[in-house]
């Protein structure tokens, strides 16, 4: 045949081309044999007794690579029916079982393309899983976990393996608001007791078959931050609306009054001057008042950038003071430096206001992974837990002249920053204000002040 094209036999044609050369070789070979000796029964037998041997040596040779190409076609189907898709058969023939072992390829082929594509997209739905701060656990049918995610295994066990272990043993060591929303075998909110106070969580439960067995998936969602943020929110719309009307009557009485008062010195009444005086500074102050309120409500988005903490709080014990405890972290903390020594004045001076003695007021940065901590603390009266529980509201304050912004505006900072702030009161006398801020971005990016 011309080109790369060859004479194609099919198998059986092959077997069929072979018995019949064997049968014209017995018939050729017992001819011979009768015409020599005269007796054709005799020639008969001879051709068969020469032809079966040949028959029998020759169709075994053909036949064994046949049967190579079976048995491996048949250990093939074994590893695919074993999940093993990376056989693949190296025989080349111009037949069927040519075509066969191609198909055979073929389909190993399209099971490994599949498995591959399977595997990225589970690898993909992984790490989306274990990067969600939406705490996740799978219950199997015997009742241990068979998943569970990186929020999950923080929630439960401090960052240690849930997988295999029995669910409710897990919660036995939980807190018991946590146990007692799972047993209710239904969605709902609860709360718990955390390092920095009340948290509280929504949890989401169903019942499903997975491989015709019944798994129950549970999801615990941290709700804290976001009602905080709502709260704040709706202070804020609050604050917009009182400041809006006020602060457009008191730019014309202010006005007035200043104008009132330069009447009255040419009366040269001293009580009418008093009066005016009265007013402008009221008026001022109620001013003030109103422009601090708009503030918070225009908190602008902090500018983070890495920040030597020698360096920034060398500069912070100029403007306030403060005893240093331990030393300061080698690596750089990431956050808005005007901001957050805004934030720390405010927090110290409250700690100077509370009764303290100035030597008992401490300042503290060390690593609380992952991420960084600062650490204020006192020796003034403390709180009691009804001002620990209004602390956070805005308009609330002891103060006699307070504004009840201070610490909503710290809190309002720090989590803007993504960070945490907390008051708890010590237990040997005075409070203690945890500033915790996360880590900054990967070194290379970092850009030092």
């Amino acid at each position: 045949m011309a080109g790369d094209q060859r004479i194609r036999l099919s198998l059986e044609g092959k077997v069929t081309l072979l018995v019949g050369v064997l049968v014209a070789l017995a018939v050729a070979a017992g001819a011979f044999a009768g015409a020599r000796t005269g007796r054709a029964g005799l020639g008969l037998l001879f051709g068969l007794a020469l032809g079966l041997p040949l028959a029998f040596v020759v169709t075994r040779r053909f036949m064994a690579p046949v049967n190579r190409v079976l048995q491996a076609l048949i250990d093939g189907t074994g590893s695919l029916t074993d999940s093993d898709f990376s056989v693949s058969l190296a025989e080349t023939r111009n037949d069927e079982l040519g075509a066969l072992v191609q198909a055979y390829n073929a389909i190993g082929q399209v099971l490994r393309d599949e498995r591959h594509d399977l595997f990225q997209r589970e690898l993909l739905l992984d790490t989306v899983i274990q990067a969600t701060p939406l705490a996740l656990v799978l219950e199997g049918p015997t009742g241990a976990v068979v998943y569970s995610n990186a929020a999950a295994r923080q929630l439960f066990l401090g960052g240690r393996k849930l997988e295999g272990s029995a669910f409710r043993d897990i919660l036995e060591n939980a807190p018991a608001p946590l146990g007692d929303a799972v047993g209710t075998g239904g969605d709902g909110l609860f709360t718990i007791e955390g390092d920095n106070g009340p948290e509280t969580f929504h949890l989401s439960q169903k019942a499903f078959l997975l491989n015709a067995r019944t798994h129950r998936l549970f999801l615990f969602k941290h709700l804290t931050r976001e009602l905080s943020r709502r709260e704040v929110a709706i202070w804020k719309n609050v604050i917009r609306v009182i400041g809006h009307e006020p602060n457009n009557s008191l730019a014309p009485v202010s006005s007035l009054a200043h104008s009132g008062g330069r009447l009255a010195e040419a009366l040269d009444s001293d009580k009418l001057k008093t009066i005016f005086a009265t007013i402008e500074d009221r008026t001022r102050h109620l001013k003030d008042f109103i422009e601090g309120y708009a503030r918070f409500a225009r908190l602008p988005r902090p500018e983070l950038q890495a920040v030597d903490w020698t360096r920034f709080v060398a500069g912070l014990s100029e403007l306030a003071r403060f005893r240093l405890d331990g030393d300061l972290p080698a690596e750089p903390g990431w956050f808005d430096p005007a901001q957050l020594e805004q934030v720390l004045i405010n927090l110290l001076k409250n700690a100077h206001e509370s009764g303290s003695p100035p030597e008992d007021v401490s300042l503290s940065v060390s690593a609380a992974e992952p991420g960084q901590r600062i650490v204020i603390g006192d020796r003034g009266s403390g709180m009691s837990e009804t001002v620990l529980a209004s602390a956070w509201l805005p308009f609330y304050s002891t103060k006699r002249t307070g504004t009840g912004l201070g610490l909503p505006l710290c809190r309002e900072v720090a989590e803007a920053h993504g960070g945490r702030l907390s008051l708890n009161n010590r237990d040997d006398g005075g409070l203690e204000v945890s500033l915790w801020l996360p880590a900054g971005p990967p070194p290379g990016e970092r850009t030092m002040s």
